[in-house]
Order: C-alpha cells, then structure tokens, then sequence
C-alpha cells in the first residue's frame, strides 16, 4: 500500500531576544530548550534561513551530537524542520553520536554544505545542566563571526517556522532512509552512518598505525590510561586505540556515553579529571589522557600524573611535527595560537623560522588560516590542539601526535616536556576562572580595568612584589585583523606584556551556558635557566597573580575570595 507524502507545516511563532550565538553556538541551560515553547525550532529555523535559499535546496548537512540529555529529542526536531526547509541529504551519526572532530571530518569528505552539532562541550549535561547547538560551515570549522551575525538578525524578527511534524526516523538502524514529502520533487534522505569510520580512514593517512601499535604491544610496552569521562569519545577510544592500535581494553575506562555524563563536568584538566590523575599518580601508567564531552578538547599526563600543560603540548607537537607522516609528506607551513594561549609556540616558530599567528579565543579564527595554506598547527590554551586535517581542535588527533612522538624518540612524557624546556626556555602559565558572575559586574569590571591600562602612565608603571620587580612594557585591548580577508574583531582580551616577557591577559568568556558571566586571567612567566624549571607553577606566578587582582579588584568586585577553577 502507497503511503501518502509527509505533508510540510508552517507554524507560527514568536522571536527570542536571546539567541545570539557565543563563542561555539548557542548554549542555555537544558530546561530552556526543553521547556521554553519553540525555543529550540526557533534557533533552528534562524540557522537554517540564514543559508542562501538557492544553496540550502537539495544540499547536504551532517547532524551528530555528544549523546547529552535532550540530544536525541532534539535530532528528532533538526530533522523534521530540515526537510521541511528543502535540505535534500542529512547524514546522521548512529545513535545521534559524533564527536566534533568527526562531524568535521564527514563535511569536508562528503563536501556538505555544513554541520549542526548539538554540544554544550565540556560543560555538565542533565535536566538540569547545560544544552547547545553548534554550526558549523563547508570547510568543516565552525561558524565565522559573520554567519553567527546573520543566525541572530534572523532570530530577531523570525515570526514562523517550517515542520514535517510527522516525520519519524530512527538513529539506531545505520544506512538509508528515504521520505516522500507534499510539494516535494525528490525525496528526503536520512543517512544513518558509523560514527567512527569516516574519522579513523582519515587518521590511518596521518598516523603511522604500526609505529604506535608497537609503542602499544611491543616488547616495552608503554601502559595507558584513557579516560572517556562518558562522553561521545567512548566508541572512539575503544574502535582506534583499543581494537585498531592494540591497547588492552581495560586502557579505557568510561567509555559509555551516558547523557549526564555520570554525574561530572566532562572537562579534562585537574579540577575535574581527578580519577585519572589518581590512576597516574599510582605509576603503573606512562601515558594518561581524558577527552571532553565532544572530543575536541584533551588533557595529556606522563606518568606519576606528571602534568603537560595544553600551551607546552601545543609547543611540544610544533617541534617534533616531523614524528608524524602527514607532515614529513606535506611540510609544516605556519603556527598559530590564541591571545591567551603563552608564547611557548612563539619561540618554536622563530627557530623555524615559521610565521606565527595570534588569534582571538574561539577555533572559528583558525579557518581562514589553514583555507589559505598559512597554518599547519593550531592550539589553545584551553585543551585544544588540532592541524588542517579538519577544520577543528582534535583531541584524539592530539593524543596520537603525543603517541608517535614518544614512538620516534622512545622517552617518557615527563623526559619529552623537560628537554623541550631545556633547548626553549620553560613558559610558566596558568589560567584563573571567575564563573557565574553577575554579567554587568564583570562588564564594568572589564571597563575599567581597560581604562586603566590605556592610560598612557600605565605603561610606564612598574610593579614590586616581594623582590620581584615588573615594568609593563605594553597594554591594549586586543584587535585581530585576518590576514585573509581583512575582517576585523575588537576587544579580544585586555593585554599587558612586561619587559621580562611576562604577561598578563584578561577576558569575558563567550563559552558559557547563559548562566552568568565568566572573567578568564591568563599570567604568563618565561624562565630560561634549566636549574629553575622544576619550581611551583602557583609560587613562580603568585606575584604576577596579585599584580592582576589589585589592577582588577576582581575580589572587591565580584565578592569573590578566589576562582571556581584554576588550571
């Protein structure tokens, strides 16, 4: 018996205020999406209008999702109101499942016209945590400032959106699933694909599989420790490092996407990762590593929980680049690295002799870079590290740069971080979180501080501290301009940089889940005497860190006696 077309709703509606777009999509607290009545069709539609009619008809979009609660009510809806909007192919994850890497990575192998990726990254999931929904575009990376602009003027006057409300698809059966819609010539398709395939062919092109597997299995077999943290890294750990590498597959722990994560924020660092520095910590281990919530972010440990901070990672993959094939085949070209990121890639480069770039937070800025040939390496001091592969940070990717590193030069993590520090100088770093502040406390905070360190005294003002001495050499609230298209982005983080090469940055976070706002303070020290690089990262920056609290009276202002979190 024929079934009759699905027919195409168009329902009325009313506009949000509050859809702007941050720094990686929209996030809001699960009950808004959930509860507020067209909240999330709303965004959807404004994401789908905001691609040229003549482009969004027929074409090809990728969904995936870190398996947070909502997820798959939400792919339900993406899917309905794609094909109401004339998409013509969604590829779909199994289960809703693919980490951002891998959405990335189907784009541009597929050449989709882009991806919706529903992550809130590394902040908690449940009813009551954190939602998001994430665009990425055609080259595989996330939306640039002027997409994320157009989603939110159409998100201001939207008054209708388009449905196939009677559409149902099913994410557990993996292959094709066609759907006759109303007005419709060519029928809806639905791809429902593994979600790890696509990912792990690009890897065997950039990986040498059997170095690492040696590194695994072999004689002097190196023993890790891999913490998923519940996430959507799971089926990626165990079908990559376990089942094609070789690790034995209690390596892995926490390898089950549950949609709260377990209970705990899946944000790899020491805060929040602390059964795996534990697990370390015990030295049974030479290599430690966790993955957040989408797997675009890591935190790597040596054994005895021996920590590599993300900026030295970044620095550390820059100089042994040559471990890994795809870069003895393609050449490195140029570096780059986020304002708040330290300088230790700097230094890399210049002995490179390397161009260098410094972005604003936020992948997106990347993009253009890696487009135009300019970028071989990018990270961020948040977890994130990735190469042109993709058009986004890789935390799977990181970790196996890590593995054929140690590979080529068969030395432990912690012997790999000191002889780097040792031919570049150590770059002490540190990163101190104030979240869930009130947003016009931390606005006028911001302000002031600007004012008082563009007033042209500041910049010859010195600092004493103890026996430290520190004299600003510069302060601005720094401007991006992309070297590829001239585009310009202001008021990326107040900067101060002293004689001694030290820093300090300060930044409102764009990252958050519409629960108050977040002050970031970066303090950055250069030390290049061997015999001082084992010193407390908090001892070496404790005078850096009072000089910041007293220009920003961050704790007189906020009421604060310290961070929620310090990295």
């Amino acid at each position: 018996m024929e079934t009759s077309p699905i027919p195409v709703v168009t329902v009325q509606t009313a506009p949000f205020e509050d859809q702007r777009p941050g720094t990686s999509g929209l996030r809001r607290k699960t009950a808004v999406f959930e509860g507020k009545k067209n909240y999330l069709q709303n965004y959807v539609q404004s994401l789908l209008s905001s691609i040229d009619l003549r482009d969004r008809q027929g074409c090809t979009m990728v969904v995936g999702s870190d398996g947070r609660c909502f997820s798959r009510t939400a792919i339900e809806v993406i899917v309905q109101m794609a094909a109401a909007n004339g998409i013509g192919r969604l590829v779909i994850g199994h289960n809703g499942l693919l980490s951002t890497p891998a959405v990335s990575c189907i784009i541009r192998k597929i050449k989709a016209i882009g991806g919706i990726i529903l992550t809130a990254s590394h902040n908690p999931g449940g009813p009551g945590a954190d939602f998001g929904i994430k665009f990425n575009v055609a080259n595989g990376g996330p939306s640039p400032d002027t997409v994320m602009e157009r989603i939110h003027q159409v998100s201001r006057t939207l008054e209708e959106y388009a449905i196939c409300p009677d559409l149902r698809i099913d994410l557990s059966r993996l292959g094709r699933q066609d759907f006759d819609l109303e007005n419709k010539f060519k029928p809806f398709r639905v791809e429902i694909v593994d979600s790890v395939e696509v990912y792990l062919q690009l890897l065997r092109t950039i990986f040498d599989f059997g170095a690492i597997k040696s590194l695994l299995t072999g004689p002097d077999q190196l023993k890790i420790h891999i913490d998923a943290m519940n996430g959507v890294m799971g089926p990626y750990v165990r079908r990559i490092l376990c089942d094609e590498l070789g690790a034995p597959a209690n390596s892995a722990v926490n390898c089950v996407p549950l949609e709260d994560f377990g209970g705990h924020p899946p944000e790899p660092n020491l805060t929040y990762s602390t059964s795996l520095v534990e697990a370390m910590k015990g030295g049974d281990f030479g290599f430690g590593a966790a993955f957040d919530a989408d797997g675009d972010r890591y935190m790597i440990l040596g054994e005895n929980g021996f920590f590599v901070n993300p900026s030295d990672s970044v620095a550390i993959m820059a100089a042994n680049l040559q471990s890994v094939p795809y870069f003895r085949q393609q050449g490195v070209r140029g570096f780059g690295r986020s304002v708040a990121t330290s300088t230790a890639i700097d230094r890399v480069a210049k002995a490179m002799k390397l161009a260098l770039y410094e972005t604003p937070a936020g992948w997106r800025y990347f993009g253009n870079l890696m487009d135009s040939g300019r970028c071989s390496l990018c990270g961020e001091e948040s977890f994130g590290t990735g190469s042109a592969h993709i058009r986004e940070k890789d935390g799977l990717w990181s970790v196996l740069v890590w593995l054929s590193i140690m590979a080529s030069k068969k030395q432990s993590v912690a012997h790999i971080v000191r002889e780097h520090w040792a031919k570049f100088g150590r770059h002490y770093f540190c990163r101190f979180d104030y979240e869930g502040l009130d947003p016009r406390t931390a606005f006028y905070m911001m302000r002031d501080l600007e004012a008082v360190i563009s007033d042209k005294a500041f910049t010859c003002q010195k600092f004493a501290v103890g026996d430290h001495m520190y004299s600003v050499e510069r302060a601005d609230n720094f401007e991006y301009i992309d070297p590829v298209d001239g585009t310009v982005a202001r008021n990326q983080g107040l900067r101060i940089v002293f004689s001694d090469a030290s820093r300090l940055v300060f930044r409102m976070s764009g990252s958050g889940g519409g629960m108050g706002a977040t002050v970031r303070i970066y303090a950055e020290s250069f030390e290049r005497d061997p015999e001082r690089h084992n010193r407390e990262t908090q001892v070496v920056l404790g005078p850096l860190i009072a000089i910041a609290l007293k220009i920003s009276n961050i704790h007189e202002r906020t009421g604060r006696r310290g961070p929620n979190v310090i990295t």
